[in-house]
């Protein structure tokens, strides 16, 4: 996978995320949860891009 893709997917990622994050009225503890569940997703993303982990994951 090209760096230049994962850079782009993590740019993204975040813009989105601080924009749910400041313009989207939400409890607390609801932002908390989402924000661990995309980073835990990211995360696990970036070690299957990686080829450290092997996941497989199909989005369609």
């Amino acid at each position: 996978m090209p760096i230049i893709t994962v850079i782009v997917v993590l740019v993204v990622v975040g813009l989105v995320l601080y924009l749910v994050n400041n313009y989207i009225p939400m409890a607390r503890p609801v932002k908390t949860v989402l924000n661990v569940v995309v980073v835990l997703m990211l995360c696990l993303w970036l070690l299957n891009a990686f080829g450290i982990v092997n996941i497989p994951i199909r989005l369609r």
